[in-house]
């Protein structure tokens, strides 16, 4: 047993029974062990989870990182959108996302993508503001979504529209990037 194959387990089991279910207890007897020596590769709960963060965001850890040649908004567009997708990817993505801290390598990446912004003209302080935005609007919404598919919203209550999470987040997102444009222009 290796701290990746404990994060993994962890991940699948968050998939099964939902963030608030996960528990160190769970954790060991899926893995076989007993529960004090996944206290080997992480302190506590908390550590773990930011493990389990971090581990969940991979695939948009993965997405190309702007090019010169891109166009900010374009760019930006399909940051977002990407990262809406790998919150998606698994049960309670945006809860367990929420207040993690980036780090090493997503610090990087940040810096890369801020850069970018920083080239294509937009200012240091609304390009800050755009990122941070951007991320927290997605954040939210995915929170939304997945509450809303536990709860079953829309599915037996005549009285509660389904709403169509994706063109909904989609057009707040452009609402967002139209008061950006506004800044890149003036």
């Amino acid at each position: 047993m290796n701290r990746e194959t404990v994060v993994a387990a962890a991940l699948d089991l968050l998939d099964e029974v939902g963030l608030d279910a996960v528990s160190t207890r769970q954790l060991a007897k899926r893995l076989g062990v007993e529960q004090p020596s996944l206290y080997y590769h992480f302190r506590n709960k908390n550590e773990l989870l930011s493990a389990m963060a971090e581990a969940a965001m991979a695939p948009h850890a993965t997405a190309p990182l702007p090019q010169p040649a891109d166009h900010w908004r374009d760019w930006l567009l399909e940051n977002t959108r990407s990262f809406r997708r790998t919150l998606l990817m698994r049960r309670d993505g945006a809860r367990l996302h929420a207040g993690s801290m980036p780090g090493g390598a997503d610090l990087d990446r940040i810096t890369r993508k801020m850069d970018f912004l920083l080239a294509s003209g937009l200012p240091e302080r609304e390009a800050q503001m755009a990122m941070l935005a951007a991320g927290r609007y997605t954040v939210g919404c995915v929170l939304e979504e997945q509450a809303d598919a536990d709860l079953g919203v829309g599915t037996e209550h005549p009285v509660v529209p389904t709403i169509d999470q994706e063109s909904a987040f989609e057009a707040g997102l452009a609402l967002i990037l139209d008061g950006l444009a506004q800044h890149v222009e003036a």
